[in-house]
């Protein structure tokens, strides 16, 4: 299509011609961090308020070449900004994009062939060598900034206390999700185990749900260990780090067999705090697990255990304790902060009125600046770079609104779980005073 890159600009990805995401409601997105809409194709079935939305559950074969991967393709090499990327493109998340990762990290050794393999209309040869299959919601813990997409534990909690909108989470209709769980088993699994039998897989991107409760994820992990194939594979994980061990299988002794391993264990906060964002979570219990891990450091480099912190509104006021862990431990940390597209996510930090938070990042830089090395920069630079984004005052007309709505929705979730500290506990004087205003 094109004999070269230059003119493509800073929009590129290999993403589209080397990986593939699947979520846990069966939709097939360019990866984890796209924002296709409901209207791109009848299978976003999760994507809220779309009265035409269906299960409708694509494979593998029917996606890799679909009109509209096809123009995905096209539109990324004619060098366009495209709206899916924004969360990339726009830094929304975080510094260091899944983009980055996928062109520079990971795959620039096939840029080459991307040109060579794709045809005017967008078509390529090339098959995905890069799988992020997230077979089902399964998941243990209850995080305060996910949902019950990404969480069974969440799932049977609304049910529970009957707070489900069956018309706006329409997969979760009893019908779809029998629907789902089919599509999972006979076409997810099948899809990913023979991609393994096959030999082409290059990278596994294990998240969930809870990756490590996959029955499917020990049995393929095994098997890339015992055909001698791991060598040639690089494993990812999301995970909450509540088990390393699996029946007979154990996590560490696997993992000292691949080519190159990144475990971002999930967390957000320390002791109490950590146990109210992440409802499930046993603080102590996984400092030990992660702790126990921390010997394929020295193997694969300090990206193989890494404190993966998303920042929430609670942990930003607990945020020196966490970088006094991470300091004496001396381990990398990735930082993130809890995006939201509506005032109403009160656990994203960005909700804080701009004079609470900016004196509340300040503190912070104060604390971290002096005692920063290159494996906690990443602090420094997402405080500072908060300094500069809008706040929920900022970006929203309906802000006030998105306050009200999230303060109920966060003390109706306090008074159905249990939990040694509160939303309020965790805030600074003047974010007490803000969340007493809210009415």
């Amino acid at each position: 299509m094109k004999n070269s890159l230059n003119n493509i600009g800073p929009y590129f990805c290999t993403a589209p011609w080397t990986h593939t995401y699947v979520s846990p409601q069966g939709e097939r997105r360019l990866c984890c961090a796209s924002r296709e809409d409901a209207t791109f194709q009848k299978q976003y079935i999760d994507a809220g308020n779309n009265d035409n939305a269906e299960f409708a559950p694509l494979s593998l074969e029917e996606h890799w070449n679909s009109e509209y991967m096809k123009d995905i393709r096209k539109r990324i090499l004619a060098g366009e900004k495209i709206s899916q990327c924004d969360v990339c493109n726009n830094q929304i998340l975080n510094l260091h994009t899944y983009k980055n990762y996928f062109t520079n990290t990971l795959f620039p050794h096939k840029i080459d062939d991307i040109i060579a393999s794709t045809r005017e209309d967008g078509y390529t040869t090339m098959q995905p060598v890069s799988y992020d299959y997230r077979i089902s919601n399964l998941c243990n813990f209850k995080c305060r900034m996910c949902g019950e997409q990404l969480s069974s534990s969440w799932e049977t909690e609304k049910i529970k206390h009957n707070v489900v909108n069956y018309e706006r989470e329409k997969w979760m209709q009893p019908d779809t999700r029998k629907k789902i769980a089919t599509f999972q088993k006979e076409v997810l699994e099948t899809e990913l185990q023979a991609a393994v039998d096959k030999g082409i897989v290059e990278e596994l991107y294990w998240v969930g749900g809870e990756p490590l409760m996959y029955d499917i994820h020990w049995r393929i992990m095994q098997q890339l260990v015992d055909e001698r194939k791991s060598q040639d594979v690089v494993v990812r994980y999301n995970t909450n780090l509540s088990r390393t061990h699996y029946k007979d299988y154990k996590l560490y002794e696997m993992l000292d067999n691949f080519k190159r391993v990144n475990i971002c264990a999930s967390i957000d906060g320390v002791g109490a705090v950590g146990e109210y964002i992440r409802t499930g979570l046993k603080w102590n219990e996984w400092l030990q697990n992660f702790k126990d891990g921390m010997f394929l450091i020295d193997k694969y480099g300090n990206d193989a255990m890494v404190f993966d912190v998303t920042l929430t509104t609670p942990g930003l006021f607990d945020l020196k304790r966490m970088f006094d862990v991470v300091t004496e431990l001396d381990v990398k940390s990735y930082f993130k902060i809890t995006f939201a597209f509506d005032p109403s996510v009160l656990m994203s930090p960005m909700c804080l009125p701009r004079h609470v938070l900016d004196e509340q990042i300040h503190k912070l830089l104060d604390y971290i600046k002096p005692r920063v090395t290159h494996k906690t920069r990443v602090y420094q630079e997402t405080l500072e770079n908060m300094l500069e984004r809008k706040t929920f005052e900022e970006e929203f007309i309906n802000y006030k609104d998105g306050w009200r709505r999230g303060k109920k929705n966060i003390l109706f979730i306090e008074s159905i779980r249990t939990q040694d500290v509160t939303f309020r506990d965790t805030l600074s004087d003047a974010g007490k005073e803000w969340w007493d205003s809210i009415e």
